[in-house]
């Protein structure tokens, strides 16, 4: 099965930036985000459409 959510640290290895620049796309507000008590997570979702967002402004 798919993980519907990941740690920050998953999905910034997954678009291959660091910690910080996906700290910086969470708080410009380009990525999507949810917490769950102290953990903040990315839905799977979020990440695709953050990818197609900054493909329309390229």
């Amino acid at each position: 099965m798919n993980d519907l959510v990941l740690t920050v640290d998953e999905a910034a290895q997954r678009l291959r930036v660091s910690r910080w620049t996906l700290y910086t796309l969470i708080h410009s507000k380009r990525l999507r985000t949810i917490k769950i008590g102290r953990r903040r997570l990315v839905p799977v979702d979020a990440l695709t459409e953050c990818l197609k967002t900054l493909v329309e402004v390229a």
